[in-house]
């Protein structure tokens, strides 16, 4: 029998975790080709967003590598070198380094924020092509039911 083929009865006895899995890596390998079509990184974009008053960030105020990894430390993979995607930013002007070590988003880095946002959209479209919204919405209540369960705090 083929995954097509499964039926709701069998899809109903399979583990969770085997299609959140399949789902994060699926989503995510997705969306960072696209970035990187664009010229970007997802840990890049997360980092503008972090460093910008007109995001993440609550007060605009630069932020330490080490600060901004605890404040990536739920999303970001291990994978992701935030030393070495800072210094691409640095390269590009889109962040400062001040004598501690702190980053700041500059203008140019603001504006390229707001720019590569305009991508997510599109990615997001992608990924939902087929899923009506409320079918959409019911997924999410049934994985914040599912981690609640399983003893997760969902935000």
């Amino acid at each position: 029998m083929t995954p097509q083929q499964i039926s709701d009865t069998e899809l109903a006895g399979q583990p969770a975790a085997y299609w959140t899995g399949l789902a994060y890596e699926a989503t995510i390998a997705y969306t960072r080709a696209q970035q990187a079509a664009k010229g970007y990184t997802q840990p890049q974009f997360w980092l503008l967003r972090n460093l910008s008053a007109h995001d993440i960030s609550p007060d605009g105020e630069g932020m330490t590598l080490p600060e901004l990894r605890e404040a990536m430390s739920s999303y970001i993979r291990p994978e992701d070198d935030l030393a070495a995607e800072t210094e691409g930013l640095l390269e590009r002007g889109w962040l400062t380094r001040d004598a501690e070590g702190r980053l700041w988003l500059t203008p140019v880095g603001e504006q390229a924020r707001v720019d590569l946002a305009a991508n997510a959209p599109a990615i997001r479209a992608a990924l939902h092509e087929g899923i009506d919204d409320a079918d959409y919405v019911t997924t999410v209540k049934v994985l914040r039911q599912l981690i609640r369960n399983a003893g997760g705090t969902v935000a």
